[in-house]
């Protein structure tokens, strides 16, 4: 009987040790995945474009069974899981269309916006298709708009999510440089790469102080990414794909799943 008391007791402090030891992230996810909700809510780069496996009710949303959200759902089982991330979405499209899921009983919220707002999209067709000059005179443009115009509209979207889930943990994720510089590589020039790059740490230099201005976490993936750029040998991003223009610059499953992620992990 001792014996037995003695085992239990030795049991249970192993135990308590071991469950300090696996770090306050892991214990976080368990307990939001037991008490609440999450909603995963953003553009393409939350939505999975680039990552194949797309559900086919999402339409042109384009939301992965690949992506980081679908994913962390299915490691963690939260109460409840709603994937309103939308490819294309901007500010607005998350304020107008992605916020009905939260509610009191939200737990986590998962968001990338903003490169949207700034003209990704051109900046990378104009890049891709024009001089050095044009490229750098165009993301000029874009970092005036981070600048000038984006904070007030990532307020916005912020302020929302948190006026709709009072009590969730909000984790705002940011983007990838998209070039390894000064390796060998066919398409842009050193100078295009460099301004693009640039212009990401610009623009998640923004973002990570506008969340963080509203309490919420900032979800750095460009560490996770780096060895993994364009250029790199090993790319978890898209090149242009002509034969799937969409796909361009976003992140490829081992990008969703060993960049962004580990990421959510790592501050849900």
């Amino acid at each position: 009987m001792r014996r037995s008391r003695f085992v239990v007791l030795v049991s249970s402090l192993l135990l308590a040790v071991g469950t300090a030891l696996t770090g306050a992230a892991t214990a976080q996810a368990s307990s939001l995945a037991a008490t609440g909700g999450y909603v995963a809510l953003g553009d393409s780069y939350s939505s999975g474009v680039g990552a194949g496996s797309y559900i086919s009710s999402s339409g042109d949303c384009k939301r992965s069974t690949k992506a980081y959200p679908y994913l962390w759902a299915a490691a963690h089982s939260p109460s409840t899981f709603d994937f309103t991330a939308c490819s294309g979405a901007r500010t607005g499209d998350v304020l107008a269309s992605q916020l009905t899921p939260l509610g009191a009983s939200t737990a986590l919220v998962s968001i990338s916006v903003g490169g949207n707002d700034a003209g990704f999209a051109d900046v990378m067709t104009t890049c891709v298709t024009q001089s050095d000059s044009s490229c750098v005179s165009r993301i000029n443009t874009a970092r005036a708009y981070v600048d000038s115009t984006l904070p007030g509209k990532l307020d916005g979207v912020y302020s929302a999510i948190r006026s709709k889930a009072p009590a969730a943990r909000v984790v705002v994720l940011g983007y990838p440089r998209f070039y390894k510089l000064g390796a060998t590589c066919l398409g842009l020039s050193e100078t295009k790469r460099k301004a693009i790059n640039d212009a990401s740490d610009h623009l998640n230099t923004a973002i990570a102080k506008r969340a963080a201005n509203h309490g919420f976490a900032f979800g750095d993936v460009r560490t996770a990414f780096t060895g993994h750029e364009i250029c790199s040998g090993d790319s978890w991003l898209h090149s242009v794909s002509w034969l799937n223009i969409g796909e361009s610059y976003h992140p490829k499953a081992p990008g969703q799943s060993g960049g962004y992620l580990p990421v959510l992990n790592n501050n849900d």
